[in-house]
């Protein structure tokens, strides 16, 4: 028997919505065979905007999570050929004595403003591995839905990944004093490393759902993310 789309759900539309709660397919997930391909709903934000702590609240809802962060990190383990390819171009010094990156280092060259070309470098070599290890690991997963953490889902047009957009927001002057503290770097670092993503009013119109995030306790989010599992449940049924 379908079931009735929850009345809250259109508080939830934030701040454009691409489909309509009316149009929400409700029904008896019991009697709901999935596609191999979940519905993929990409979790983004500026960085140190505290994208990491909502996946965990969505972690708990036995939601799988997809991390490009943790992918950037497996693809440049030691030995691995785009770690050659990034020492090649940034210097054999970016590797450590024990074989590993030294991501403070790389972050450094990229990000030095007398060299601008670093950073499209970096990126232009980084990212198709990132890609294709993050669709291998989408299709993978046997859930209604997925949570795909893309910090650079604008910047890197990756757009066509996702079904969905949730975009984690945080206040200017909160953001920098996060960045500069989870990384012990200075302000001039931080702010350029803020201004090489996308800027906050862009993040802002291309977000389907939204999380504020400030500096209550993350738990006071617990309620909207269920709200949004509940919709996301709902959509991906309706893909079916």
């Amino acid at each position: 028997m379908p079931c009735k789309t929850p009345s809250n759900a259109n508080e939830l539309s934030t701040p454009k919505q691409s489909l309509t709660i009316d149009q929400i397919k409700a029904c008896d997930n019991s009697s709901v065979s999935y596609k191999k391909t979940p519905y993929r709903v990409g979790l983004t934000g500026g960085i140190a905007c505290g994208k990491s702590g909502i996946a965990s609240l969505f972690a708990k809802l036995n939601v799988p999570i997809v991390d490009t962060d943790v992918i950037a990190r497996e693809v440049v383990m030691p030995g691995t050929e785009l770690l050659s390819k990034l020492a090649s171009r940034f210097g054999q010094n970016i590797i450590k004595a024990d074989g590993s990156l030294d991501r403070r280092l790389l972050r450094q060259i990229a990000f030095d403003k007398s060299h601008p070309e670093n950073l499209n470098d970096l990126n232009a070599l980084m990212a198709p591995a990132i890609e294709s290890e993050t669709v291998h690991q989408v299709q993978e997963k046997t859930s209604p839905y997925v949570i795909i953490c893309i910090p650079l889902l604008f910047e890197h047009h990756l757009e066509y990944m996702v079904d969905r957009i949730l975009v984690v927001d945080v206040e200017p002057k909160l953001q920098l004093e996060r960045l500069m503290s989870r990384d012990n770097i200075n302000r001039e670092l931080a702010l350029s490393m803020i201004a090489s993503q996308v800027d906050r009013e862009t993040r802002l119109k291309k977000a389907h759902d939204l999380i504020e995030s400030d500096s209550s306790p993350l738990d006071k989010k617990g309620d909207l993310v269920l709200k949004l599992h509940n919709l996301y449940q709902q959509l991906a049924n309706s893909k079916i």
